[in-house]
Order: structure tokens, then sequence, then C-alpha cells
């Protein structure tokens, strides 16, 4: 009987017995050297080299148990990860992995290795410069986002692509995660510094009309599935080598509002931006890292709206959105939308459960609480005047004004 005709979780050997086994890659078992390589919380994820050829896989597993936290969690996430990256293949083949293999029993997805690549959030962390950064993401956000509107695609097709992706279990993670517990602590998941503590109660807890318009932004997330999101589109999703960038990870697609995916790319340079402006010592080297920083947050709003306004004159085919004031309003929405998740991706990341590691590696509590003020009152400016964030401009005037207030 086939070892692998009931889903098991597997481990380094039976990685071994898949790829050479069932999924043929390799000719020789003995030659197969498997690694895990992946850290985060919810998949298994590792590479398989057959260290004669060279040649190397990467495969992903979903388990019926997350990987943190061991509470169950649909294996389907796995399904419509394998779907999304097929489709990105087809509209953005030069930002994403190529995919091989997806086995339905296994929830096993095997895809090209890109070791060659570094973790986006390592890289900036590092004080690392890439140059075609805001000209890749755009691109990728615009192809994979624009083609999925019911203004471009079949409104029928449309319907059953928002069926195929309902994503229950990881948009509840989400809306709990980031739209909830950061303004509420409702399910008991923030994780605040002793030192923090009455900051992050008066900024946020008692900020009746932050939690409001955090609460309208849950409510556009929940109910407006304008496009096929990658859902989770954060600087750990992306790799990155001098010249190219690579998507990973759309677990958590799903359709819902575009603003979503382009705030959450925005709003996560902000901890690359507060992270190095504590770090970095030489003075000169520094201002001029966030010059690059802030430059790479203009760039990618302004060759974000630029492409999309120059995609939708090509791809729309609803003849009421042909109007050129339909138009306008649309791509104003997007980025009122895109401001304000940004906005809760940074006050997410603060003071809730899934820090990232730039304020993680922060030893200093006196630079951590500094870190947190910044952060939180950043995210609050992003959400509560977000109808007032259009250009990329006004993302960089934001840092300079918090600044000056803490």
């Amino acid at each position: 009987m086939d070892r692998f005709s009931e889903h098991f979780r597997m481990d380094e050997e039976a990685i071994r017995v898949y790829v050479a086994e069932k999924l043929k890659l390799f000719e020789n078992i003995e030659d197969i050297k498997v690694s895990e390589i992946g850290d985060g919380n919810i998949n298994y994820v590792f590479r398989a080299e057959d260290i004669k050829s060279k040649k190397s896989v990467v495969i992903k597993q979903a388990d019926k148990l997350l990987r943190s936290s061991g509470r169950p969690l649909d294996v389907d996430r796995n399904r419509i990860e394998a779907e999304v990256l097929k489709f990105y293949g087809e509209v953005a083949s030069d930002y994403v992995p190529k995919i091989y293999h997806y086995d339905e029993v296994m929830c096993a997805l095997t895809m090209e290795d890109i070791s060659e690549y570094e973790n986006l959030r390592h890289g900036l962390m590092k004080n690392k410069i890439y140059k075609n950064f805001a000209e890749d993401i755009t691109t990728f956000m615009v192809n994979t986002l624009i083609s999925t509107m019911d203004i471009v695609m079949n409104p029928w097709k449309k319907k059953e692509d928002v069926k195929k992706y309902i994503n229950v279990e990881l948009c509840d993670i989400t809306e709990k995660l980031v739209f909830t517990d950061p303004y509420t602590n409702h399910f008991g998941t923030n994780i605040v510094l002793d030192e923090s503590s009455e900051f992050v109660k008066k900024e946020i807890y008692n900020d009746e009309e932050l939690v409001f318009e955090a609460g309208k932004l849950k409510y556009k997330f929940m109910n407006n599935p304008q496009s096929l999101l990658h859902g989770d589109l954060h600087s750990g999703s992306i790799f990155v080598t001098e010249s190219k960038t690579k998507v990973i990870d759309p677990e958590f697609a799903f359709y819902g509002p575009i603003g979503y995916d382009l705030g959450n790319v925005v709003g996560n340079l902000f901890f690359s931006y507060i992270h190095s402006d504590i770090v970095m010592s030489n003075e000169v080297e520094k201002r001029a890292y966030l010059n690059y920083l802030e430059t790479t947050i203009a760039e990618i709003v302004e060759k974000f709206t630029e492409k999309f306004g120059r995609a939708y004159d090509e791809k729309v085919i609803d003849p009421m959105a042909k109007n050129p004031l339909y138009k306008k309003w649309m791509i104003a929405s997007i980025l009122e939308d895109a401001a304000g998740m940004a906005g809760t991706e940074v006050i997410r990341r603060t003071i809730g459960d899934s820090k990232v590691k730039e304020i993680e590696s922060i030893e200093s509590i006196e630079a951590r609480v500094y870190m947190d003020k910044f952060l939180i009152l950043l995210g609050k400016s992003l959400i509560k005047d977000r109808y007032k964030i259009k250009t990329g401009e006004d993302y960089v005037a934001l840092i300079d004004k918090i600044k000056k207030l803490i």
C-alpha cells in the first residue's frame, strides 16, 4: 500500500522517500539531503536536494494542527495557496516560485527552490539596499490584483472564484489578531511592555474614535470582495536579490479589499525604518539608509498608483467603470484603504502577539518604549487620517510629524 495514500505529518526522512518514490524527482534516494527550513507558525517547510546533481525543491506541508500552538486548522489552506501560486504564475510569473506539484492527500506543495533569494525582512535589518524592489512589488500587486476585479473579469467567473477562495479559518485569524484584539484585547492575546502599558491604554484602548475607525476597516475587510488578495503580504513573505523579487506564502488568500495588500507592504517598511533608526550608530550612514527607506515607501505608493491607472485603462470591460470619474474614485478609495490597512498592520505587530523581528530584536527597554510610541502614533495617524493620505510624500511627511510628537 502507498504510504502516502493517507495524510500524516512528514518529517525529514519521510520527505526523502516522498520526493524519490512518490514524486520521482530524484533517482537515488541515498543522494537526497533533506533539511527543515521553515520557521513560521503554521506549516512545515523542507528543502530536498540531490547532493550529486545539485537539483533541489522545496516542499511545504500543511498539518491538521498548527505548528506553533498545536490547535486544529483546516488543511484546505494549502490547496488555496497552491491554486493562488498557479494563478500568480499566469499573471506575474517573474515574481513567484514555479509550482511543480500539489498533493491533495498529503496537503503538500512542491515548488521551486529560491534559496539564492534572501528574506526581505532579514535583508533590511542588515541595512541592505534593493534598488528594484519598489518596481517589482508594485508590478506584482497591480498584475495580480486588477486581474480579479469585477470590472475586469467576467462577473459570473468572479462570483465562482469568491466561493472557491472562501478562507474561513485564516480570515478569522486576521479578523481577530489584526482588527479586533489590538484595540480591545477582547481575546487576551496582546503582549505589551509594562513600561508601555499606560501609553497603550491611553492611545489605543481609550481612543473611541480610533476603535471606531479600525472597526470600519474590519468591516470593509470582511465585506468587500474586491479582488483576490495575497492576504499576508508582509516583509517575511517577500524574498529578494539585488535585482529580483519573489512572493511566497499566499495561504491567507481570499477575495478582499485591494488596499489590504498594498497597506501590508507599506506598513511593514515602517518596522525596517524604526529598527534602522534605533540600531545604526553612524549618523551619515543612518541618514542615507533612512532616506532609502523613505524613498522606497513613497515609490511603492506612487508606482502602484501609476501602474494601476495604466492597467485600469487597458483591462476594464465594465462600461460603467470606464467613466473617468469612476476611475478616479476607485483609485482614491484603494489608496484610502491602503493607508488605513497599513495602520492596522503597524499597530497589530507592535502590541499584538505576532510581533516582528525588528521589534523583538531590540533589547533596550528604553529603545523599545520609544519604538512602541513611534509605531502606535504612526499607526493611529494612518488609520484616522487615511482620507488625507494619498501620495508617497504624505507617508514620508507623516514620519517626520510623528518623530516631533515623541
